[in-house]
């Protein structure tokens, strides 16, 4: 007879569970599934079997990201509760927060987490310990780029002045520019030199000797001159 009264309490329980399990729709069905499956002879596990069956009439089940090894731990911790310890964590969000905390996953991803935590901190330190030594380089290079940057490109552009300048002065067409000028003067000098001859203001062996010096200059550039046109024209 007591064996009967106590089965007909454990039925009697199993029956008020969906009522309060699905009421409480905040609780993972992944842990719900293990908490079933963790109690398969027993009827309190017809009475977890019941609440998540009545579960999808609540709310579609999301997809369980649990690995097998996972939820095996998870079984491992749950299977020698008591009925009444997994209604309460079916019920008790406080005691279900305490559960999932107290499980060895939880723990290893909270203390990763801490970790990272730590370490980031301590980059942030790290860089904000190095934003002084930062802006002092910023400044170093400022400084170099308006100073030291400055004259050198001063200097590279007079330099580029001086080769633009060479060019043009040793180019083909300011080469017999000047060529053309020193035969102008040569004819010039020429000119006078016949004049004063004239006037009798320079004697005669003088006269020829230079005369003839200027004569040759003017000729040998004359035929420079005709070369250089002659080669650039063909």
């Amino acid at each position: 007879m007591v064996i009967c009264c106590g089965g007909g309490s454990q039925d009697q329980q199993s029956q008020s569970r969906p009522q309060g399990g699905s009421s409480q729709s905040w609780y993972p069905p992944s842990v719900v599934s293990s908490l079933s499956s963790s109690r398969p002879g027993t009827p309190g596990s017809t009475s977890s079997g019941s609440f998540s069956s009545h579960r999808p009439t609540d709310r579609p089940e999301s997809p369980s990201h649990v690995s097998p090894a996972e939820a095996a731990g998870i079984i491992a911790v749950v299977k020698d509760k008591s009925v009444d310890e997994l209604r309460k964590l079916l019920s008790d969000k406080d005691a279900y927060h305490q559960f999932l905390l107290s499980l060895d996953q939880v723990k290893i991803q909270n203390n990763l987490r801490e970790e990272l935590r730590k370490e980031t901190l301590q980059l942030a330190r790290d860089n904000l310990e190095k934003e002084p030594r930062m802006m002092e380089l910023r400044n170093q290079c400022r400084i170099i780029r308006t100073t030291e940057l400055a004259a050198a490109q001063e200097k590279q552009n007079e330099l580029e002045r001086q080769k633009e300048e060479s060019l043009k002065f040793y180019s083909p067409a300011s080469l017999l520019q000047r060529l053309q000028e020193a035969m102008n003067k040569t004819e010039e000098e020429s000119e006078n030199l016949h004049s004063q001859f004239l006037d009798r203001e320079i004697e005669f062996g003088a006269f020829v000797h230079k005369y003839k010096k200027l004569r040759t200059t003017y000729h040998r550039r004359a035929l420079v001159q005709l070369a250089a046109k002659t080669s650039s024209t063909g």
